[in-house]
């Protein structure tokens, strides 16, 4: 059975923002290029730019639901990123000069009680992805589908955060790719891990407020996993409309 790639996304601001691409190429044993460049540190992280750390470190959605509302736009020449919120004026900025800038946007949006946002973090060579390795998300729509049925009303694909959409295949069928190569058109990624889900999916991408529990959702299906996370083998581009393979 095949597939098909439906959509590509990055988000250059681990939980601040999504953004989609008409292309990406990947390279071998990285994360996506401008996926999870920076994280956001709070006051209480020991995290820095001399290597990755756990999401625990970071200002995240599941702490704090209104980033969920955030889009971006990063412009690769100028290292330079713009964010979006329906309740807050356009910022753009450089990460890596303007942090400032960005602490003081950021504010209103982290909830009442939490760790502030205390420094900007970057990596060098890899994305800071929940996983311990460089990955890149594979989601298959019909898995998608399946949660939305369970809840009874149709969910944005945006909760999920994913890199790679693809569609063609049975629902939950990735769980069955673990350890096993999948070719993306020119590129090829071994699947890894089941992604394991947390309380932000539960917030929508358009206000940034709960309203819909997909993890009892997940739980109707016997665990609270969506997507699974692969290393890129083969470098290659990939494009929507490329065909997806099991290898």
């Amino acid at each position: 059975m095949t597939g098909t790639v439906t959509s590509i996304w990055r988000h250059p601001i681990k939980s601040h923002g999504r953004e989609e691409l008409d292309e990406v190429t990947l390279a071998a044993g990285q994360t996506m290029p401008g996926d999870r460049m920076w994280a956001i540190a709070h006051e209480n992280s020991k995290a820095d730019n001399s290597e990755w750390a756990r999401c625990q470190n970071f200002n995240i959605v599941s702490r704090n639901p209104a980033l969920m509302a955030i889009s971006a736009k990063l412009d690769d020449a100028n290292n330079r990123v713009t964010l979006f919120h329906p309740e807050m004026a356009d910022l753009e900025f450089d990460p890596e000069t303007e942090q400032q800038a960005f602490l003081d946007w950021i504010k209103p949006l982290v909830q009442e009680g939490r760790a502030a946002p205390a420094r900007i973090v970057r990596v060098p060579g890899r994305g800071m992805t929940d996983s311990d390795f460089p990955s890149v998300t594979l989601c298959n729509k019909a898995s998608h589908e399946a949660v939305e049925k369970q809840i009874g009303h149709p969910l944005s694909i945006l909760r999920w955060r994913g890199n790679i959409w693809f569609e063609g295949f049975d629902a939950w069928e990735e769980f069955e790719w673990l350890d096993r190569d999948v070719r993306l058109g020119e590129a090829v990624l071994r699947v890894r891990e089941r992604t394991d889900r947390c309380p932000s999916t539960k917030a929508n991408p358009e206000t940034g407020k709960h309203d819909a529990d997909t993890l009892s959702a997940l739980d109707a299906f016997g665990h609270r996993d969506f997507s699974v996370r692969a290393e890129v083998i083969t470098p290659g581009t990939i494009r929507p409309g490329d065909r997806v393979e099991v290898l």
